[in-house]
């Protein structure tokens, strides 16, 4: 087989366009293993929303709103073939930290006589928005431990580990077992935006000063845009997901000291999904928490078939996972949380047209200026003080006062 031209291996990197979307679904078939499952299926999500709402995103890209910058997606394109993706979106309000959250190459790319392999696509996927997007200063990202080629391409790519992070899955009959146990919760309450200082502060001690750095999160990370909230009852009404969420407010610290958020899908087959912070001088709260949502979903959803509790747990949180192992949680997947920091190096340029001597030569008065009324009352009395002196020298001379 000829080897292919150079017009054939020239790579092009350009936003996702409709007309984009078979071609990538037909990527994301051949991508699709048993460790990339859970990520592929946010990706169709993603996509789905992308292609509904394609005229929106697009106008909302161009006024500022906080939903500017949540959908960015690029592939890599070789001729009329495209064999890459990448989605990235913010990690924090400030868009300091951005995530990448999926990079996904044609694995055809990778026979001998290619002289573009996988690695190479990915790379140049991730230094385009390395690039591109100049405000962020911190990368972010999860890989499952199992996907190796994926975890050689981030650390090829300057990613360092960070934690590991293990998703436990809770039976359905345990479930039914805490549902049945009386949760002692007696100042749970609701979350708003005028809870936000109070989860920000209990994020913060939460984690280790590493990972807080690199998140760099601030107050405003916990509230919601009214976009944002507009969206999410609009989806309740249509059927869509269900998200439930509280806090466990201390009166004496005057401090929350434990916040979950469940989130359940219509679908039967998917499991509840649970974002758990819980202080770490409270680890009590844990069979609390769990048994309180449980309950919830027995009773407020009121699912016919039970379904598992999903949790993630990191390595700097091993109360959490003593007590899932004695709870009887089985782990389901391994992740890695890496990241890399960016700098930007600013361009040196030449120095051309006019300098800064040129410029103070150009302020100098072209002609003598014209005294002013402060400047004549000045002179006037400079005269009349010298006048005075000589009127006094003549009529007191030295000989004289000697």
């Amino acid at each position: 087989m000829n080897a292919p031209s150079s017009s054939d291996t020239t790579l092009a990197i350009r936003p996702l366009q409709l007309r984009d979307l078979e071609a990538v679904r037909q990527l994301m078939t051949m991508a699709r293993t048993q460790e990339r499952e859970r990520e592929l299926v946010a990706l169709e999500e993603k996509l789905e929303q992308f292609q509904q709402w394609y005229g929106v995103l697009k106008l909302l890209r161009l006024l500022p709103n906080p939903s500017q910058h949540q959908l960015h997606l690029y592939i890599a394109e070789r001729g009329e073939t495209i064999c890459g993706l990448i989605r990235v979106s913010p990690f924090n309000s400030t868009r300091s930290t951005w995530q990448v959250q999926n990079v996904l190459v044609d694995a055809r790319v990778q026979k001998p006589q290619e002289t573009l392999n996988l690695k190479d696509i990915g790379s140049q996927l991730l230094r385009h928005c390395f690039e591109t997007i100049w405000e962020a200063r911190t990368w972010l990202l999860e890989v499952n431990v199992g996907d190796r080629d994926t975890l050689a391409l981030y650390r090829q790519n300057g990613f360092q580990p960070l934690a590991q992070l293990t998703d436990w899955e809770i039976a359905p009959e345990i479930v039914e077992e805490l549902a049945q146990h009386e949760p002692t919760l007696p100042n749970l309450l609701p979350v708003s935006n005028a809870e936000a200082q109070l989860l920000y502060q209990l994020d913060t001690v939460s984690m280790p000063p590493l990972l807080r750095q690199v998140f760099d999160r601030h107050v405003r990370d916990f509230k919601t845009p009214l976009l944002k909230s507009g969206a999410i009852k609009f989806e309740r009404l249509l059927g869509g997901k269900e998200v439930t969420s509280a806090y466990v407010f201390e009166p004496q610290r005057k401090a929350a000291i434990g916040y979950f958020k469940l989130e359940s899908r219509p679908e039967e087959d998917k499991p509840h999904k649970i974002d758990l912070t819980v202080h770490p001088a409270y680890t009590w709260l844990y069979p609390e928490l769990f048994s309180h949502m449980a309950r919830l979903v027995k009773e407020k959803i009121k699912e016919k078939t039970p379904r598992s509790l999903w949790v993630a747990s990191a390595d700097y949180q091993p109360e959490r996972e003593e007590y899932l192992e004695k709870l009887g949680a089985e782990r389901k997947e391994h992740s890695l949380l890496m990241s890399r920091s960016v700098w930007h190096k600013l361009r040196e340029t030449r120095r051309e047209g006019l300098q800064l001597s040129d410029v103070l030569q150009g302020l100098k008065p072209a002609r003598t200026p014209v005294p002013s009324r402060i400047n004549w009352l000045k002179s006037f009395r400079v005269k009349s003080s010298e006048s005075h002196s000589q009127e006094n020298h003549k009529r007191n001379p030295p000989e004289a006062t000697s």
